[in-house]
């Protein structure tokens, strides 16, 4: 769990997390202003981490995604904690990794339609629509949204991609997702309904053009791999 001011909504996100099938749970904060990382522990997760500094979306990520490797993890998913996704979908996500069917398996706010009844505002709908577009065009993929926070991944997915080349913000998840495909991982996805509602994080208008921007920058370099004019692998 990649967390930041996540005081109003962590419990009810953990309430859901299937304890059968989880069997340890990571939760960064990244320097909140609030008392997450007290909450956490008062929650009982086993391994709570306090940045010294915000560090940003992707900086969290890394951390939470050594520590689970440090723990010899089987299949991480990242899961975010502030109840925008539903925590009921981890054994569909994990089994359809477990299986060896997919070794990443991302959560669709697309797939069913859902997105714009769960509240997800209108410009950001056809932003991602559009983005995703272009993404599958460069990548060649036929993914449904590359933007989603909700991330299950075999650890040898993990071990085998840079993650430190990537960002430390927001652009970091698609940086991944380029990294995943450059090596000829195959992405499964499952219908994800999401929930929009104030104590939700979300990017505002401003960030979200620049993570816009980033998000072309990285299908772009992607496409020049595949065409032969880049040799290096899309990241950073």
């Amino acid at each position: 769990m990649p967390a930041y001011n996540a005081v109003r909504t962590l419990e009810k996100t953990l309430s859901e997390v299937p304890r059968d099938v989880v069997d340890e749970i990571v939760l960064v904060d990244d320097a909140s202003q609030d008392d997450t990382a007290g909450l956490a522990r008062s929650l009982g997760i086993e391994h709570v981490i306090q940045h010294d500094r915000n560090r940003g979306y992707g900086g969290n990520q890394k951390t939470c995604y050594r520590k689970a490797l440090e723990l010899d993890a089987d299949i991480v998913v990242m899961l975010h904690p502030d109840y925008q996704y539903s925590p009921r979908l981890i054994p569909a996500m994990v089994e359809l990794v477990a299986s060896g069917l997919f070794p990443v398996v991302l959560g669709s706010r697309i797939l069913g339609g859902g997105a714009i009844r769960g509240g997800m505002p209108v410009y950001k709908y056809v932003a991602n629509r559009v983005l995703t577009a272009f993404q599958n065009l460069c990548t060649g993929a036929k993914l449904s949204e590359y933007h989603t926070g909700y991330r299950a991944f075999s650890a040898q997915v993990l071990r085998a991609i840079d993650l430190d080349a990537n960002s430390d913000d927001f652009v970091f998840d698609n940086e991944m997702l380029a990294q995943v495909l450059g090596q000829g991982y195959r992405i499964g996805e499952v219908t994800c309904p999401a929930h929009y509602f104030g104590e939700a994080s979300s990017i505002d208008f401003r960030r979200s053009i620049t993570y816009g921007v980033g998000v072309l920058r990285v299908s772009c370099r992607f496409l020049g791999q595949r065409l032969g004019l880049i040799s290096r692998a899309p990241a950073g």
